[in-house]
């Protein structure tokens, strides 16, 4: 897989995270969306690459709008 430049990788992770608000039915939150755009962007630093693993994981570590909330898991916390 080739290395994709800063503009690409915003757009991949900005697809994952609306696919999370899609998959829950919700609206998008401006404070959700960050904390799962933080938490995208530590998934792909940890290896993750394609916008299905880092949206899957997404859906599988926050799982519903409260979860995105003031004790949120991170990622470190998961595995």
């Amino acid at each position: 897989m080739e290395k994709m430049n800063r503009e690409q990788l915003t757009q991949m992770l900005s697809r994952a995270v609306h696919r999370w608000f899609r998959y829950y039915g919700l609206e998008r939150d401006n404070y959700a969306s960050q904390v799962l755009c933080n938490a995208a962007l530590e998934f792909y630093n940890e290896g993750y690459r394609s916008e299905d693993d880092i949206a899957t994981i997404l859906i599988g570590t926050y799982v519903g709008i409260d979860a995105t909330k003031i004790n949120a898991p991170t990622s470190a916390a998961v595995h």
